[in-house]
C-alpha cells in the first residue's frame, strides 16, 4: 500500500517533476499540492495538471490575506485538479496580515467550501478560539481538516468534536512535541491523516534540510510509534482516507470518509 502526502508545496517545472518522482521512489503515490493566495494557486494547478497523481487547493492563506480574494471562485469551478478550498484559516503568531481581515476572509472561504461541497483545509496557529468561532458560525464544512495540527489533546478533542480531520507534519517528530504526540496518540486512525508541508517542518533526523513529500513515511512512521501501531496499518489507513477525504475515487459523500 502506498503513501499519500495530503499537504505540500511544490515549486513548479523541471524542480517540481524531479520532487515527484522522489516522491514516487520512495511509495509516495498521491499528493496534493497547496494553494495559498490566488497566484499560487493557480501555480498549484498547472503542477498538478501536468502530473498523474498530483492534485490542488486553491485558497488564501491567513498570511496573504490582505491579498484578497478576487479571482479564487473562479479556480475552485474551472479545473478538475482543484479538489479543495484552502489552504485558509487564522495565523495570530506572525499576524501578516491584520487578525479582522484574516477573519473575513477565513469565513468567506468556510462559505465557498460550504457552498460548493469542497473539503476544507485550515491553517491554525496560536489562534484556536477565533479559529472554533469562525468554523461554528459559517458552519463547519463536512469534510474538514487541520492540517499540521499543532495543538494538545484538548485542541484535538474540540477538533473533533466537530467532525475535523487532524493531520500531523513532522511535527510529530520533534523532542519537544509531546503534546502533539499525545493529540495522535488520541486521535482515531479513521480521522487522521499525514503530510509533510514541505519544503518547511521537515522531520527528525532531516531537520536543517528542505522537506520534501518523500519523507512522509517518516511522519508515517513517527505517529505509528505514538499510536502504537505498526507502520503499515497507518500507511494503510492515511492512503484511503486521504483519497476519500478529497473525493478522489469520486466516492466522497457529504459526510466524508467514515
Amino acid at each position: 500500500m502506498p503513501w499519500a502526502d495530503h499537504h505540500c508545496h511544490l515549486p513548479v517545472g523541471n524542480a517540481a517533476t524531479e520532487l515527484i518522482a522522489d516522491a514516487r521512489s520512495a511509495g509516495v503515490d498521491v499528493l496534493i499540492n497547496i494553494g495559498t493566495d490566488v497566484e499560487d494557486s493557480r501555480r498549484a494547478i498547472s503542477v498538478a495538471e501536468a502530473h498523474d497523481g498530483v492534485w490542488a487547493t486553491a485558497g488564501v492563506h491567513p498570511h496573504e490575506a490582505s491579498s484578497g480574494l478576487d479571482g479564487l471562485a473562479a479556480l475552485l469551478s474551472g479545473h478538475n485538479d482543484v479538489v479543495a478550498v484552502g489552504e485558509t484559516g487564522l495565523d495570530y503568531h506572525y499576524d501578516h496580515s491584520p487578525r479582522p481581515v484574516q477573519r473575513r476572509v477565513f469565513a468567506a472561504q468556510v462559505e465557498l467550501a460550504n457552498q460548493r461541497g469542497l473539503p476544507l483545509v485550515v491553517h491554525s496557529r496560536s489562534a484556536w478560539d477565533d479559529t472554533f468561532a469562525v468554523l461554528d458560525r459559517e458552519g463547519v464544512p463536512s469534510r474538514t481538516v487541520m492540517h499540521c495540527f499543532t495543538g494538545g489533546p484538548d485542541e484535538a478533542e474540540e477538533c473533533l468534536r466537530r467532525n475535523a480531520m487532524l493531520s500531523f507534519s513532522g511535527i510529530v517528530t520533534f523532542p519537544n512535541a509531546d503534546d502533539v504526540r499525545d493529540a495522535a496518540r488520541a486521535c482515531p486512525l479513521k480521522r487522521l491523516l499525514v503530510e509533510t508541508d514541505s519544503p518547511y517542518l521537515a522531520p527528525v533526523p532531516h531537520r536543517g534540510r528542505k522537506n520534501r513529500p518523500a519523507l512522509v513515511p517518516v511522519v508515517g512512521a513517527a505517529v505509528a510509534a505514538a499510536k502504537g501501531l505498526d507502520v503499515s496499518e497507518v500507511e494503510a489507513a492515511t492512503w484511503g482516507t486521504t483519497r476519500a477525504f478529497y473525493g478522489l475515487d469520486g466516492e466522497a459523500g457529504s459526510d466524508g470518509p467514515a
